[in-house]
């Protein structure tokens, strides 16, 4: 197994531009392709799960042009992929661990007449997707588990869609599947209403996916978090608000490791980001505060320091609001005084991990003593931050990786195992965190 040993840090300074938003890349690539022009798209991450859009588009017949390792030009298909298989022949896509590939695509695909076969790694294939495909199946998708019930890989063939009638999907596991539903719903011309049924988790992750709908000429009615309105006839265009240009926003998820190195052991400015985001997890800075870190905004720009504290403190936080960002304060957590508690993180057991076993495990192995139920994690630091033999497992999820580079500022070397999983969404996060840190 590949291991990555950082050594013993006590401070980081300095300031990083940021890689665009994983959440937004992907999004806005199948928007575009879905669209009836063309679309440039600016600042797109480069990344696996990025990659795994690119191929499957590419796959569906989908005109991309690569312009820069940064900058695509995508030729949108008006919603008709031109690739639609046969009855013996399913187009085959293999979409790794990439959720935000593989959810919306389940669901577009359900609605575009073609043979589709979709799979991805073993992690995948242990990922739930029942409630979205018993939202399409609602509908008339014609869809099928190849494997387990609920679970990926699938099987997609032609159907007779029908949305004369409200869609319900539960909100209590992942916002992914009513942005799937979201998003592809415009390809059926009819207006479509959706319930949620139940607490509609991770709601900044849907106001993104409203955003850039509207970006691409479909704007949604929204009723509270409970009922959404797809209007008849909706079409995407190639990003009217933008003259046929998108820039990708830097990524929250990603700052908050370089805001958390900058509270914990000096200044950090973070680029590419300011106040003004579509992503919830910008909130993450707001919420340092309360641990009594300082935070400015500039243009484009959001930086994050000690000052004088001797330790941060410890907070007790509702975090669905900011669901990734929040695995960074746990980490935080073992630089506070006193006991941390987060809560309302259910959505942390069906992402690339069950990341409340994961991070409950890892924690223990630095020292810290945790406390964790279905929904929440509470951490109290150790008196003297250990340095674990055996090193951090991180379970193939790129966010275990980044969280846990952050113990090294507690002045002891950390080992990272398996560290290239952060290609998923930052492929050179420890080369830009070793120009902060000494």
């Amino acid at each position: 197994m590949e291991q990555l040993t950082l050594p013993a840090a006590h401070q980081a300074q300095g300031s990083i531009t940021l890689p665009g938003s994983k959440s937004i890349s992907n999004r806005t690539l199948l928007l575009a392709a879905l669209s009836n022009g063309v679309t440039e798209i600016r600042d797109l991450l480069v990344s696996d799960d990025t990659q795994r859009m690119l191929d499957a588009l590419q796959t569906l017949g989908v005109k991309l042009e690569k312009l820069s390792e940064t900058d695509w030009r995508v030729h949108g298909c008006s919603g008709n992929f031109t690739n639609k298989g046969s009855v013996n022949a399913p187009v085959g896509l293999f979409l790794g661990n990439a959720g935000t590939a593989f959810r919306p695509l389940t669901a577009a695909l359900a609605l575009s007449n073609g043979h589709y076969y979709l799979h991805g790694v073993p992690r995948m294939h242990e990922r739930p997707i029942g409630d979205l495909v018993d939202a399409l199946r609602q509908i008339g998708a014609n869809i099928e588990y190849l494997e387990n019930e609920g679970f990926p890989p699938l099987e997609i063939s032609p159907a007779k869609i029908d949305v004369s009638k409200p869609i319900k999907i539960r909100g209590d596991v992942s916002s992914q599947f009513l942005t799937a539903l979201l998003m592809a719903l415009p390809l059926t011309k009819q207006q479509a209403t959706i319930e949620v049924v139940g607490e509609l988790i991770s709601k900044p992750y849907i106001e993104i996916t409203l955003n850039l709908m509207a970006k691409f000429g479909v704007q949604v009615q929204r009723e509270g978090w409970q009922r959404f309105t797809v209007f008849g006839n909706s079409t995407y265009v190639n990003s009217p608000e933008t003259y046929g240009t998108v820039y990708v926003e830097g990524d929250a998820s990603s700052a908050s490791y370089f805001l958390a190195a900058g509270a914990i052991a000096g200044h950090v400015a973070v680029n590419g980001l300011g106040a003004v985001s579509i992503q919830g997890d910008i909130k993450f800075a707001e919420e340092i505060r309360k641990m009594g870190v300082n935070v400015e905004y500039g243009q484009n720009q959001v930086s994050a320091s000690k000052g004088d504290l001797s330790k941060l403190k410890a907070i007790d936080l509702d975090c669905n609001h900011i669901p990734d960002a929040a695995m960074t304060l746990a980490i935080m957590a073992l630089f506070a005084e006193g006991t941390t508690t987060l809560r309302n993180i259910a959505s942390w057991r069906v992402k690339e991990t069950d990341r409340i076993a994961a991070m409950a495990k890892e924690l223990d192995k630095v020292g810290a003593k945790v406390v964790t139920g279905a929904d929440f994690i509470q951490i109290t630091p150790p008196a003297q931050l250990i340095s674990p033999e055996e090193g951090i497992d991180t379970y193939d999820d790129h966010r275990m990786a980044m969280c846990f580079s952050l113990v090294s500022l507690g002045g002891v070397p950390i080992t990272i195992n398996d560290p290239k999983c952060v290609a998923k969404t930052f492929p050179n996060y420890f080369e830009e965190l070793a120009k902060i840190v000494s």
